[in-house]
């Protein structure tokens, strides 16, 4: 022990140096030295993955998400058994829609933590992001299995099922929501979604209340209930909740354009026209608001007008049927019958009832 007080010292970081050579240490001090080797590696390790995961935070609060999922890759790379790092690499990814990366990524954290009730939230919003419905929903299943109490995976569990129109299933699941955080405005509005969609519009109408009761400065809220309240012919009172949305929102087009669409059922065609072309002037991409200022158009006996409108809606979605439709009828009216019977066949192969109807009417074949 002699020998063993006068090789041995202390280090200012308390760490102990060795001076010998290894043929004069004996076993246990050979032990010794090699797990402080390893500790040191642990730790310059951990601390490489921790500066890394540091790093990868401040990126994802700048919403610098390739520059996050880099850096949160390197704090896996240093340190594997470091769970933070997948979890917020999977959240990163799912940002930037790399949602087949989140998925990988996400199943190396279940493989480690099995019972991690978020890593299955966030695959489930992965497939989800693929519309891999099935898998998501499992995911979400998996998830509320093993936390109740989170209302995220309830919420997102009934917009899946809202994409999939299981609006029944979807009102349980925002129950849940409501149940779990009763001020959660979203949870009334897209529970009010659901049941506007199965008709039940004065159920819709009292849940939509309650979000703008929740939190009133949400312009889709109101133009949630105004265009609930023009399915229920309570026109009036729509324009007031349109009103009430652009009040909060004067730049909300989808107001406009829907406000425009119930002063076209009160037959104020030129109210109508002055509202589409807001949400024109607003969103210039905006199909349906060409398509609904040429139907104004034609009302107001201005068929050219009209016609331009519908040609432009087409050339925006060559796919949207009551553009053709509307099409047609300006057609007729420039009596072009031959091109109004192929606007009319179109929008009858899209699914358009009034297409077919126009068409049987109107065209010999």
């Amino acid at each position: 022990m002699k020998k063993l007080l006068l090789t041995l010292a202390i280090s200012l970081t308390g760490i102990m140096s060795f001076a010998q050579p290894d043929d004069e240490l004996t076993p246990e001090e050979k032990a010794y030295r090699d797990s402080i080797a390893n500790l040191n590696e642990t730790n310059a390790a951990i601390e490489k993955s921790q500066n890394a995961y540091n790093a990868g935070i401040e990126l994802f609060k700048q919403e610098k998400y390739e520059g996050a999922i880099n850096k949160f890759s390197e704090s896996i790379a240093a340190d594997p058994n470091f769970t933070p790092a997948y979890y917020n690499k999977a959240i990163a990814e799912n940002k930037s829609e790399k949602y087949g990366q989140a998925i990988k990524t996400l199943d190396a954290l279940i493989a480690k933590k099995p019972d991690y009730s978020k890593a299955y939230f966030q695959r489930g919003r992965a497939y989800q992001g693929k519309k891999d419905f099935l898998s998501a929903e499992k995911d979400y299943e998996k998830s509320v299995a093993l936390d109740p109490k989170n209302p995220k995976a309830y919420y997102n569990f009934g917009t899946l099922q809202f994409l999939q129109k299981d609006y029944e299933s979807a009102i349980i699941q925002f129950s849940k929501v409501i149940e779990l955080d009763p001020n959660n405005a979203y949870a009334y509005n897209d529970r009010g979604s659901c049941y506007r969609m199965l008709e039940k519009y004065p159920q819709a109408v009292k849940d939509y209340e309650e979000a703008a009761r929740k939190n009133a400065n949400l312009a889709f809220v109101l133009n949630n209930i105004g265009t609930t309240k023009t399915k229920m012919k309570s026109y009036e009172d729509a324009l007031k909740d349109f009103n009430r949305a652009l009040s909060i929102d004067a730049k909300f087009y989808l107001a406009y354009n829907n406000r425009g669409v119930t002063e076209m059922k009160m037959d104020r065609y030129t109210d109508a026209i002055k509202d589409f072309t807001k949400c024109i002037e607003i969103n210039a991409n905006y199909a349906p608001a060409y398509s609904n200022r040429a139907g104004a158009y034609f009302k107001n006996g201005e068929y050219a007008k009209a016609k331009a409108d519908a040609d432009k809606a087409i050339s925006l979605d060559k796919n949207f049927a009551d553009a053709y439709v509307n099409r047609g009828m300006a057609k007729e009216m420039l009596r072009d019958l031959e091109g109004a019977c192929e606007d009319w066949h179109k929008a009858k192969e899209l699914g358009s009832e009034l297409g077919k109807s126009y068409k049987a009417s109107n065209c010999s074949n």
